[in-house]
């Protein structure tokens, strides 16, 4: 498996999001987002690509995990893991190693399980309220 960085193309995004289930933007939509997004990484296996996440927020407090997709088929099989950790690696290069920075997503109810290995907590959490969003259409 190798990561490659910011070569997420809306074609290539559209595949993946769909590949789970997910119903698509329009690609001008993706094109825009890609567009003002941090990072994007790609997982392939060989010439295939098997997985996605791209990193979102404003460079100096806040990062967001966004669009984390693998395909059905090889879930449970490290893509996830290797996805998770070049965009850490990223999040801490992007910053002063004095600087405490959030990573933040939302997550479907069944990765829950997947970023608590990764250390994120479930919201609310004892200190702090609930993550929550809104949809503007």
């Amino acid at each position: 498996m190798e990561i490659k960085i910011n070569t997420l193309t809306p074609e290539l995004f559209l595949d993946l999001y769909k590949s789970v289930g997910w119903k698509p933007p329009c690609i001008e939509q993706v094109r825009t987002a890609l567009e003002n997004t941090l990072a994007t990484f790609t997982c392939y296996d060989g010439d295939c690509p098997v997985g996605m996440v791209r990193v979102i927020g404003d460079g100096g407090m806040s990062f967001y995990i966004k669009d984390f997709a693998v395909i059905p088929s090889y879930q449970g099989k490290g893509v996830g893991k290797s996805l998770m950790t070049a965009l850490e690696r990223y999040v801490k290069e992007c910053k002063p190693l004095d600087w405490a920075v959030s990573l933040e997503l939302i997550s479907s109810k069944e990765a829950v399980n997947f970023y608590k290995k990764y250390g994120f907590e479930e919201r609310p959490c004892t200190w702090d309220g609930p993550g929550m969003f809104k949809m503007i259409r």
